[in-house]
């Protein structure tokens, strides 16, 4: 996913369908300089993670 479609989404009100490693996830926040994102899984918000945009799928 590139930095913007995932800016786009993180700010957006509505929910868009973004995976990681197959899991549905929602993104926090974007860091455009490291090109990673603060995502965590739907049904785990305790679990967040750092990613890097390369590997969140939009569906």
């Amino acid at each position: 996913m590139n930095n913007q479609r995932a800016q786009e989404i993180a700010v957006s009100p509505i929910m868009a369908n973004v995976t990681y490693n197959g899991t549905p996830v929602y993104i926090q926040n974007v860091d455009d300089k490291n090109e990673t994102a603060r995502i965590y899984p739907l049904d785990q918000p305790e679990s967040e993670q750092e990613v890097p945009l390369s590997s969140l799928i939009e569906n």
